[in-house]
């Protein structure tokens, strides 16, 4: 999908009483011409056979010819490369009659008839001649002046296009071709030539049509509502019709969507011009195209409808601040729609979703495991030989084959294995080896660690992988470590102390540390202000020689809310307040997918262990599974009340924890939701997706606590599930 820099908006056309075209006879029907549309996939602006039939072009008034302006002719050089590039062969033709008979110059810089083989640019590109830019320019003049219009096509009651040429050396009637303005203050003036007390005329005229439309097309259609009116309300707001924004955001404000409830209370508060500077968000909505994916069918049927009524006024918002995404086949269901829209730009392109990504794990480095001195041969206590215990296989032996989705092992640089981490990945693989099988017939232990007397405000929580510290974030700037081992938290000795230890020495690590500082509390202090993010290291590298960020992920239209790193390392998952997850690359720092559903501010991200699958929480207490290679959203859990703030899967990827400040814990079916999915061509093309209407056959338990809200979650080594959050007394 290309979108124009700017599209032509197609306007009546009147004949200039002081100027010199002489009268014609009606000449046959053109075919069909819409009103320029939003860019579309397919769409060709204005294409033929869009439907409507063609009504002839009123005659004008006797006048003398004259030889066009030089700027004249460059526009109807213009316009004729735009009616050809688009198949307009008839409405070329009755401007190139109109053309010739204001001189022979003309006729003889004419194009050529565009013959049966000539092609139209798909979905409204400009070519290098640009034509359809500077086509745009003469819509927008058109308007700016009093009286006629220089040229430009017009969207008659029957549906076809008009298109006439100006008096020689005059736009617009009277206005001369060397004192037209700047193209931007021309189309600023143009956007000002609605009359304000006809925007709830507009409005309602749509809503009726939308209303007594076909079920099958009114879920589709009803999309348009929330972002004209919001642009309706702000182009009156920028105008200075006070009144007249008051009054139509007063009859129509109730008829938006519950989740957009939100949005609309800051709207309501800006009231005058001065207002919109300020305010970021509304910023972000009116310079972003607000994505709308609707059938081709319901698009001809809106096409139809605004080109009878001549509603010029809704076209323009929808050529401006309005981006229609096509597809063939069947209309989306109300269900359907509802599951995908939400956010605060409407839908993710379709185009967001097609990048090649490589969710595959990378390959183990092969390390040799030592037995556990169980494991190895010996007698026991009636003195007879131990039996061996059969092998079981590890997590590095199951890794030995390439994945084939997953990235190339040298795309991004990963530092090689210390012997610490060598230690800490046989460590890993031992536990692996005691690790509970879980599934619907086997749910796991919960531990829940609570934060009693938190009057500091816990904001943030994690555990490290292991499990033996958990830390907690609080809204009075402090970091707060606890171990939940018998292993005290003990400081590094003084440098003095430090220069007496060997560092050769095998123990180093332990002769480093101060047995007179060992405590079970650490407390750390530095930040400035809530610490609404914790985490720990998982493998001790991070990086700490650079002082500057390596990548900057920008792309989000409000604040970024939780992060996490994919399995392999090569992409981050952002959720932001926009109402939008986002996948990000991190070898270029381009966003690879944009997952759009969620109602509310995005709070919890969690990866499955094998990459593919991405799961979200949110503040509308729904949990929405994503499939990262497809790029489609393939499950939606419902069961919380309120946000959900922590998302787990086990770590065979069985299971999936979510918990919520709704006080509890829930255990979802993972293995049922991602056995049977859809993803054929179809699918993937159009984003329609089928998801069952109860989600409570997928949930296998939940875990009420007392009056704790749940703000993170950690399975262990050994998929024993571990809770926390801050006690709320009532």
């Amino acid at each position: 999908m290309a979108a124009l820099p700017e599209e032509p908006a197609e306007v009546v056309v009147k004949p200039d009483p002081d100027g010199g075209v002489p009268p014609q006879p009606p000449p046959a029907p053109p075919p069909a011409a819409p009103p320029t549309t939003a860019p579309v996939e397919g769409e060709a602006a204005g294409a033929p056979g869009s439907g409507g039939e063609a009504a002839p072009p009123k005659p004008a008034p006797p006048g003398p010819a004259a030889s066009p302006a030089p700027t004249d002719r460059q526009t109807l050089l213009a316009v004729l490369q735009f009616l050809r590039r688009n198949n307009l062969h008839e409405s070329e033709d009755i401007l190139r009659r109109e053309a010739r008979l204001l001189g022979e110059e003309v006729a003889a810089a004419a194009l050529s008839p565009a013959g049966p083989g000539a092609q139209g640019t798909p979905g409204g590109e400009t070519d290098a001649t640009g034509g359809e830019a500077l086509l745009s320019r003469v819509a927008a003049a058109s308007g700016a002046a009093g009286g006629g219009v220089a040229a430009g096509a017009s969207a008659t009651p029957g549906g076809g296009a008009a298109v006439v040429a100006a008096p020689p050396g005059k736009v617009g009637g009277g206005v001369p071709v060397e004192d037209q303005p700047d193209v931007s203050a021309v189309l600023s003036a143009y956007k000002q030539q609605g009359d304000p007390a006809l925007y709830e005329e507009y409005y309602s005229g749509l809503k009726h049509f939308i209303e007594c439309a076909l079920d099958c097309h009114r879920a589709e259609l009803s999309q348009l509502f929330y972002p004209l009116f919001v642009h309706m309300y702000l182009e009156l707001v920028y105008n200075q019709h006070e009144n007249e924004a008051k009054s139509f955001f007063e009859k129509f404000h109730g008829d938006q969507e519950c989740y957009y409830q939100d949005d609309l209370r800051v709207l309501s508060s800006l009231t005058k011009k001065e207002h919109m500077k300020g305010n970021e968000t509304m910023l972000d909505f009116r310079t972003s195209k607000f994505v709308l994916r609707i059938s081709r069918d319901s698009y001809q049927l809106l096409k139809r409808h605004l080109q009878e009524k001549q509603n010029n006024q809704i076209w323009n918002i929808v050529q401006e601040h309005l981006y229609i995404d096509i597809f063939d086949g069947m209309p989306r269901s109300k269900q359907q729609i509802d599951a995908m829209v939400g956010s605060l730009a409407g839908e993710a392109k379709r185009e967001a979703n097609k990048a090649k990504v490589f969710f595959g794990l990378l390959k183990e480095p092969e390390i040799e495991v030592p037995l556990d001195d169980e494991d190895e041969e010996g007698e026991n206590e009636e003195g007879k030989p131990k039996k061996k215990k059969p092998k079981r296989e590890s997590m590095g032996s199951k890794s030995k084959k390439q994945d084939p989705n997953a990235p190339p092992q040298t795309r991004i640089p990963l530092p090689e294995l210390k012997d610490s981490d060598k230690l800490d990945k046989i460590m890993n693989m031992k536990e692996a080896t005691k690790r509970v099988r879980l599934g619907a017939e086997c749910l796991p232990s919960i531990c829940f660690y609570t934060f009693l007397n938190a009057y500091q405000g816990l904001t943030a929580a994690d555990v490290t992988d292991d499990s033996s510290m958990i830390v907690g974030g609080f809204a009075d700037s402090t970091v707060r470590v606890w171990s939940v081992t018998p292993k005290k938290l003990r400081s590094v000795k003084s440098a003095a102390d430090l220069s007496l230890i060997d560092k050769e020495s095998d123990d180093v690590l332990e002769r480093i540390m101060d047995e007179k500082t060992a405590s079970e509390l650490k407390i750390l202090y530095g930040h400035s202000g809530p610490v609404y993010g914790t985490s720990f290291s998982p493998d001790s590298l991070w990086a700490t020689d650079h002082y500057q960020p390596l990548r900057i992920f920008a792309g989000h239209l409000a604040d970024v809310t939780c992060t996490r790193f994919h399995p392999n390392s090569n992409y981050i998952a952002t959720g932001s307040a926009d109402r939008t997850v986002r996948l990000w690359d991190v070898l270029n720092g381009n966003c690879v997918r944009i997952f759009t559903g969620h109602k509310g501010p995005i709070h919890s991200l969690a990866f499955s262990p094998n990459g593919r699958f991405l799961a979200t929480g949110a503040t509308d207490g729904r949990v929405l599974l994503w499939d990262i290679g497809h790029g489609l959203m393939v499950g939606e859990l419902k069961g919380h009340t309120d946000t959900v703030y922590a998302l787990r899967f086990s770590r065979d990827g069985e299971i999936l924890a979510s918990g919520s400040m709704d006080n509890t814990v829930r255990l979802w079916d993972a293995v049922k939701v991602f056995e049977d999915l859809e993803t054929d061509d179809f699918t993937t093309a159009t984003g329609h997706i089928n998801l069952p209407e109860n989600s409570q056959d997928l949930l296998l338990g939940t875990y009420m606590s007392k009056s704790t809200p749940v703000i993170h979650l950690h399975f262990t080594r050994r998929n024993l599930l571990l809770a926390s959050g801050a006690y709320s007394p009532q």
